[in-house]
């Protein structure tokens, strides 16, 4: 334990603050011995590293004393390592290679061509939505790289605040002091039902109809989940929920086995066994955006993304295509008029357009 006395009295250092305060000491002449037991050479080291000799002699001296050991055998301005020289040695080339590694990382991430991004979003939007956003992304940023996390809302917003998000795209959005939040789009819900359900033969359903229904969620602390209980709130009711779980597919396939209905957002691809109905009443929506931390500076790479993300406001989920689904965020297309029937043809052969 070290102790430093002084005329207003005497301070005691815990292990930790030894440990840092040796630490700092030791740091800044890692590079100087290393220089000097690779020369065994004081004044080609000092040549090397240019600075003066007498700074690195000074240097190691001082290395020996903060240390307690004599780390080089000296004739003059030849050194040889000792014992303890080479033991220190190769920590402390290690610690320098260790450095060196994670300056050239954090370099190559904020490389305007070569950098990387750290990107959050929500397991609903994986399939379909953050390919497709990558992929034009890349399309003028070709060599970017992605840290790509799926997970639900909160979980997220916690790596944005530990920096281990930079952006990521959520549901509902965030209202924290610390955090910045953009809309970016609504997506439409649906009441999901088994296809052979009551309510199976409909298109468009208040959901008040669904008040006796069981349903299946998203586990607490989802935003999904929490859209949903304040929907069926708006709609009189508080949902009888039967099974919890972490992800929409895996809902919809409980749903598809007859054990209940669940709001969700339209799937990448139809699923089989259920029906998916238009909910009329309240505004079933959910708000997309993308969150990032206040205050946090931004590399280029995900300054770049940040602008992208934000010039997609309105587009952002791509259109579904198959199934009576239509667009996320759009009430099904109705079906096209009926062509009105030919007119008669006259006897003496057809009078409208060739065809």
């Amino acid at each position: 334990m070290v102790h430093e006395c002084s005329s207003e009295g005497c301070l005691s250092m815990n292990r930790y603050e030894e440990d840092m305060a040796v630490t700092g000491l030791l740091a800044p002449r890692l590079a100087y011995f290393a220089a000097v037991a690779r020369h065994e050479h004081v004044t080609r080291a000092a040549h090397e590293l240019g600075v003066p000799q007498s700074t690195l002699s000074r240097a190691m001296v001082r290395l020996e004393q903060d240390l307690g050991v004599t780390l080089f055998a000296r004739k003059g301005r030849t050194v040889a390592l000792t014992t303890a020289g080479r033991t220190f040695l190769a920590s402390a080339e290690r610690a320098l290679a260790e450095i060196a590694r994670a300056a050239e990382s954090v370099q190559l991430d904020a490389d305007p061509a070569l950098g990387k991004v750290a990107f959050g979003f929500l397991h609903t939007l994986g399939p379909e939505t953050v390919p497709g956003l990558i992929r034009a992304f890349r399309a003028d940023h070709p060599r970017v790289r992605f840290s790509l996390v799926q997970n639900y809302g909160e979980a997220m917003l916690e790596k944005l605040r530990a920096g281990e998000l930079d952006l990521c795209l959520t549901s509902p959005l965030p209202d924290a002091p610390d955090l910045v939040a953009r809309r970016l789009d609504e997506q439409r819900l649906r009441l999901v039902v088994p296809d052979d359900h009551r309510l199976a033969t409909r298109k468009r359903i208040r959901l008040a109809e669904a008040a006796e229904e069981t349903f299946v969620t998203l586990e607490a602390g989802y935003g999904l989940r929490r859209i949903t209980d304040d929907l069926c709130a708006e709609a009189g009711f508080t949902p009888r929920v039967a099974f919890e779980g972490e992800e929409a597919e895996t809902l919809r396939g409980l749903v598809a086995a007859g054990l209940g209905v669940a709001l969700l957002p339209p799937p990448a691809v139809p699923r089989p066994g259920v029906v998916e109905l238009t909910v009329t009443a309240p505004r079933a929506v959910r708000e997309i955006g993308v969150a990032w931390l206040d205050g946090h500076p931004d590399t280029r790479p995900v300054a770049e993304f940040k602008r992208f993300l934000l010039s997609r406001r309105g587009r952002l989920i791509p259109e579904l295509h198959g199934g009576h689904l239509g667009q996320p965020g759009q009430d099904p297309a109705p079906p096209a008029p009926a062509a009105p029937p030919a007119p008669p043809a006259s006897a003496g052969g057809a009078t409208g357009e060739s065809k």
